[in-house]
């Protein structure tokens, strides 16, 4: 199979912290990458979830209670609060 160069740029020391993590578990960088290539090309999707932001609004365990909570109220078993208004 014939081999090519992929050339990335990325801050310093992230890029210092990767090689190290690399070497930790036993392979380099360059080995690195093309296990993440093979999987993306393997699953068809980036194999880890992309998120904008931290908000804890949308965490999973919030997500759950607003979704229970939806349940309870669809089932007529909930209160419904007016919403709190910021002072």
């Amino acid at each position: 199979m014939a081999q090519t160069t992929l050339s990335i740029r990325m801050d310093e020391d992230v890029k210092k912290q990767f090689d190290a993590f690399c070497a930790d578990v036993g392979m380099n960088t360059s080995v690195a990458i093309n296990l993440f290539a093979r999987a993306v090309l393997r699953e068809r999707r980036i194999p880890f979830e992309i998120a904008a932001s931290d908000d804890p609004f949308y965490s999973e365990s919030n997500l759950k209670h607003l979704r229970r909570g939806m349940e309870a109220l669809n089932a007529g078993k909930g209160k419904e609060h007016e919403p709190i208004e910021e002072k």
